[in-house]
């Protein structure tokens, strides 16, 4: 009877061989790993010595924040019932005036005015004025800088998620997480230096453009995460592969590689593919201990909002991953607030009260909790929060009646905190209605550049040359930071 063939070998030749033959390719990996081998391990060209794309780097000057968590408003929030307090716009409710506004509506001169639906009071020793939607947000103003001038090209939620997520309306383009991990690899070996969490409801329009890589390698994309279950879905390894064999087979391709790496010629990404088969390998181990809560306190699942039936508990999973995440060295986390369309996300065409309460109510507490358990810990003075939507919304009601709100981005509000930012200030204005921005304007790209800078990057010198360019997150024609939130 004829053995079966593997790779060459009979069955027990092959059993053998990854029995004992291979081993000591293991202790080769490790010492490679360590640097001892580096001289022996080529890039695709058989000279360079390759170089893990997500390895650490050292930032272009001394970094204020080593880590992001970008909190996205997927809809676009009403900034003129959150943080743009607007006290005009209370008796105006109602009354049809001349404004200019551009929707999804189209150019309009005129509308009907929606007065603020919330009450606003002032928090913090800065006297930040904040609406009632957000009660627990406000207790940590101080540590809050608000950008109340920003615009963007469009107001249609593909191309201006886009715009916030890569800098660029068309898709093809890296994404800011993935710009962060080109720039800074990552600190952590285990994990993806990128990671997004998406609402349960479900992904944004435009999809996974939001979170690629475009023209850059696949290693520096967003890895979906899940706060609760499998961290990462299909990396569970087959039930019949068990660890000691997916290691050694691992390390038979890295074997193969090195003994082949000056034969080859060309472009080949083998080097890199093998770096993603690693971590992927890594990811099996250690992700599932990531999202393990056990570990955390009473107090601090109370202090996200997490426990069974509370609305607060699927966002508060999240914002607490996000902090164990960038606790062990994640570079980059996003995480989206609404999915899918219409009322679950904070786009509300409809009815605003509805739609504001239930995702303010959602978040409030947990984005509070993140703060203050960053705080706490030490952590947010190098980590920088970002929040916001692709946009805000209108003054003036969309329909003839109703109170819903078009989308506007001629003016929005977004907020940064931690990583080096001046709390308690808020930079820029809209006019007395809130429907443009009219001091200090600061466009998507300046909020880029400001993240880029607190992480110790150049905007204007961080580039990936392709097509001819060298391409920049904040575009050829480049942008400054917005100086006066950097303390």
């Amino acid at each position: 009877m004829t053995q079966p063939n593997f790779c060459g070998r009979t069955r027990r030749e092959f059993l053998w061989d990854t029995g004992a033959g291979f081993t000591g390719l293991g202790l080769a990996s490790l010492l490679a790993g360590d640097g001892f081998l580096g001289k022996q391990t080529k890039a695709a060209d058989g000279e360079t010595p390759f170089v893990n794309p997500l390895q650490p780097k050292d930032p272009h000057f001394d970094a204020k924040a080593t880590n992001v968590i970008f909190l996205f408003m997927y809809g676009g929030p009403s900034h003129v019932d959150t943080f743009d307090y607007k006290p005009e716009l209370y008796p105006l409710d109602g009354k049809t005036i001349p404004v200019k506004t551009f929707g999804r509506g189209g150019h309009k001169n005129e509308g009907r005015v929606v007065g603020p639906k919330w009450k606003f009071q002032q928090y913090g020793e800065c006297g930040k004025w904040v609406s009632d939607l957000f009660p627990r947000l406000g207790q940590h103003v101080d540590d809050i800088a608000f950008l109340h001038s920003m615009y963007a090209e469009s107001p249609i939620h593909g191309s201006a998620m886009l715009m916030m997520n890569s800098g660029r309306l068309l898709s093809g383009f890296p994404c800011l997480g993935s710009w962060v991990t080109y720039g800074l690899g990552s600190e952590n070996e285990n994990l993806p230096g990128h990671v997004v969490m998406l609402d349960p409801t479900g992904g944004p329009i435009s999809g996974a453009k939001n979170w690629s890589s475009g023209f850059m390698p696949a290693q520096y994309q967003g890895t979906l995460f899940r706060s609760q279950g499998e961290p990462i879905l299909d990396l569970k390894r087959p039930e019949s592969m068990s660890e000691s064999v997916q290691r050694k087979l691992l390390d038979t391709l890295k074997g193969y590689n090195e003994e082949h790496a000056a034969s080859r010629t060309g472009n080949s990404d083998l080097d890199a593919r093998i770096a993603s088969y690693e971590l992927a390998f890594k990811m099996q181990r250690y992700a599932p201990e990531v999202v393990d809560f056990s570990q955390e306190t009473k107090e601090t699942h109370d202090l996200y909002g997490i426990g069974d039936g509370k609305r607060t508990d699927n966002f508060g999973r999240r914002c607490l991953l996000a902090r164990r995440l960038v606790e062990r060295g994640v570079r980059f986390v996003q995480i989206y607030a609404g999915g899918n369309h219409n009322d679950n996300n904070w786009d509300a065409h409809g009815d605003l009260v509805k739609n504001h309460e239930y995702h303010a109510g959602r978040t409030d507490q947990c984005i509070a909790g993140l703060i203050a358990d960053l705080k706490q810990r030490g952590l947010l003075e190098n980590t920088l929060i970002v929040w916001g939507g692709e946009f805000g919304r209108q003054p003036t009601a969309e329909y003839a009646k109703g109170t819903g709100r078009d989308h506007n981005a001629y003016g929005f509000t977004m907020w940064m905190a931690g990583g080096g930012i001046k709390g308690g200030t808020s930079v820029g204005t809209t006019d007395e209605l809130g429907s443009r921005a009219v001091d200090d304007r600061f466009h998507v790209k300046h909020l880029h550049a400001t993240i880029l800078h607190q992480l110790g990057l150049d905007p204007n010198a961080l580039s990936y040359f392709y097509s001819g360019l060298d391409q920049k997150l904040v575009g050829v024609e480049g942008a400054e930071p917005i100086h006066q939130v950097i303390a």
